[in-house]
């Protein structure tokens, strides 16, 4: 696809990208939108507010949540997140940069984030039982003021799960442990704007450990972020 030169990456033909006037590359172009984006980093806030207990590394390495829990620490380059943000067409879920276009693939997934690509495909249901759900998988029922819907309040799980008491048996290490994992989930693999609450549709998934480091995350991360980006 021909581009209009060598430090613009708009399209000459808009046959295919035909949201181009309403893309925000177009604002860039008029000079309107000229911040660089910095969005709340939640999966920072969550490791300054729960540090994850020794006890129940572990189970989340059987997972195979533990590199999610590493990329935590990393520094994002704002700007290049600006620029690659500005650049995704939801046309062709492509990036259409100067030197033409590239997209995010299973195998960067896997690289980057440690996420397994093969196995099942990560399913759930939104009709749920939460009071019952949450008293077998995470030994605590959640009181009204910390639902919103179906997703809990990752603040209150880390309230109420984040310091397993010192006689833990192996049951409560794992339900601390899937608080944990949850906490992951809803604050970097499939946040929202704000972070604050995740879904309890992916509580299911965590009741055998074993079977959900089988599952294929990476095919699931990757579909929510061609849809969060479009």
């Amino acid at each position: 696809m021909a581009f209009r030169g060598l430090h613009n990456a708009d399209p000459l033909d808009t046959f295919v990208l035909v949201l181009q006037d309403r893309h925000k590359s177009h604002l860039v172009d008029t000079e309107q939108f000229q911040e660089v984006l910095h969005p709340w980093q939640q999966m920072r806030a969550l490791l300054n507010m729960w540090r994850m207990n020794p006890r129940i590394r572990p189970y989340v390495i059987c997972v195979g949540f533990y590199d999610i829990y590493r990329l935590g620490h990393i520094i994002i380059d704002w700007p290049l997140i600006t620029y690659l943000v500005e650049r995704w067409r939801p046309e062709t879920h492509t990036f259409h940069v100067t030197v033409g276009e590239m997209t995010i693939r299973l195998q960067d997934v896997a690289i980057i984030l440690g996420l397994r690509i093969d196995g099942p495909a990560v399913m759930g249901t939104h009709v749920l039982d939460v009071a019952g759900l949450c008293g077998e998988l995470l030994g605590v029922i959640p009181p009204d003021e910390a639902l919103r819907g179906s997703a809990i309040s990752i603040r209150w799980l880390c309230q109420q799960l984040s310091t397993p008491a010192p006689d833990a048996d192996e049951v409560a290490l794992q339900r601390s442990a899937r608080g944990f994992i949850l906490a992951l989930i809803g604050s970097f693999l499939f946040a929202d704007k704000k972070g604050v609450h995740v879904h309890l549709c992916f509580l299911p998934l965590l009741r055998d450990f074993m079977q959900t480091s089988s599952y294929s995350r990476g095919g699931a991360v990757l579909a929510h972020t061609y849809r969060e980006l479009s």
